[in-house]
């Protein structure tokens, strides 16, 4: 347990509350420890903390466009790497066939998130089917392959070296957010025995297994799939964004940490899912104003209008690395007391680590270079 030095001072002009009731025509800075767990103070400034007129070095925004990614692949291990460190590696899978062989992490749980297509997917435990939406945790050392109803574009979130978990709801109750009865999980049926025979149970199989990045290969005479039952509780699990249910206050804007949906060792994964404005007169509708003290924060752009967001389209990827102040762009930021609508209108995947990330190459061919002017105030 953290015993943070906490003495809440109040100095100069500045609101009572924090995201609410900003002096006219101010804006709202957030400084915080452990993203947004830890203390935090809340700057007020007369202009946005976002009106830089150049830059200068490695450190940036970025955006990365990954519909531009046309390299496909039949393994996730043949993925296009994007942006990783020791706890985490983000990768980008096309795959626009059924795999021809098995595959086991042995580095760490896999999170799949489906952003389009359709598969079925065939793992130790049974069978399973995956849709456009769908988050799939597949826990380290699982055997499974997909086959493909639909060719996939998946973002694949590893936990090198950890496992994921839910989140503590504490006082909100295990039901918040999404129930975990809404969890599904693979089940020995009909589709799972019928691959236990015939031509696929009788061909050899071979299984690349990766450790330290690196594979081996073993191959098997028979199809390894072929567990006749299992109990337990340790298993693959599914859940569809559109099954979550977002926390909301009418009053306050709510942090992302609100919306985590899975933990792992030095990063969280949070999801951001349609869901009404705040209606006090007073409360700031958009994100606000915060610096990354702690957390590179990654958004995965998956469908709907991205309010805080200009010209960003589903398929995107942007990267704030840890060191400076970011927020909403200036045409969300004219929305901040007064929307335009009733609600948002998007489904984003957030990773917030706590260990620098480092981009691959692949992601830097398909970056947009001047994602950090896109501040500039028209």
């Amino acid at each position: 347990m953290h015993k943070w030095i906490y003495r809440p001072i109040v100095e100069g002009i500045t609101s009572r509350q924090a995201h609410a009731d900003l002096p006219p025509g101010t804006v709202e800075r957030e400084l915080g420890k452990e993203g947004f767990f830890g203390p935090s103070t809340q700057m007020i400034h007369p202009r946005p903390p976002t009106g830089w007129t150049g830059w200068e070095g490695p450190l940036r925004p970025r955006a990365y466009d990954l519909t531009r990614i046309e390299a496909n692949a039949t393994t996730p291990w043949s993925a296009t790497p994007l942006l990783r460190n020791a706890h985490l590696q983000l990768r980008w899978w096309r795959c626009a066939q059924s795999m021809d062989r098995l595959v086991r992490n042995a580095d760490g749980d896999e999170l799949l998130f489906v952003h389009s297509g359709s598969a079925e997917l065939y793992c130790d435990y049974g069978h399973l089917s995956l849709e456009a939406g769908d988050y799939l945790v597949v826990p380290r050392g699982t055997l499974w392959r997909l086959e493909c109803a639909a060719p996939l574009q998946v973002l694949l979130i590893e936990a090198t070296g950890s496992s994921y978990r839910l989140p503590d709801k504490g006082l909100l109750g295990e039901q918040a957010i999404f129930d975990p009865a809404l969890l599904d999980y693979p089940r020995i049926n009909d589709a799972f025995k019928a691959q236990q025979h015939g031509v696929i149970a009788e061909r050899s199989w071979a299984v690349d297994i990766k450790r330290r990045d690196v594979l081996s290969t073993v191959t098997y005479p028979y199809n390894p799939l072929d567990a006749l039952g299992w109990h337990g509780s340790l298993m693959p699990v599914r859940i569809n964004v559109r099954d979550l249910r977002p926390l909301m206050s009418h009053r306050y804007h709510l942090p992302p940490s609100a919306h985590t949906t899975f933990v792992a060792d030095r990063f969280v994964v949070c999801t951001f899912v349609p869901r009404p404005f705040e209606t006090d007169a007073g409360a700031i509708k958009v994100p606000f104003f915060h610096n990354n003290d702690d957390y590179d924060e990654v958004i995965f752009y998956h469908a709907g209008d991205f309010f805080s967001r200009d010209n960003i389209h589903p398929g995107m990827l942007t990267w704030h690395p840890c060191g400076f102040t970011h927020g909403p762009h200036p045409k969300a930021l004219h929305n901040m007391l007064q929307p335009n609508k009733s609600g948002t209108d998007e489904y984003a995947v957030m990773i917030d680590t706590r260990d620098a990330l480092d981009a691959a190459a692949e992601a830097t061919a398909v970056e947009w270079s001047d994602y950090h002017r896109s501040w500039t105030a028209e």
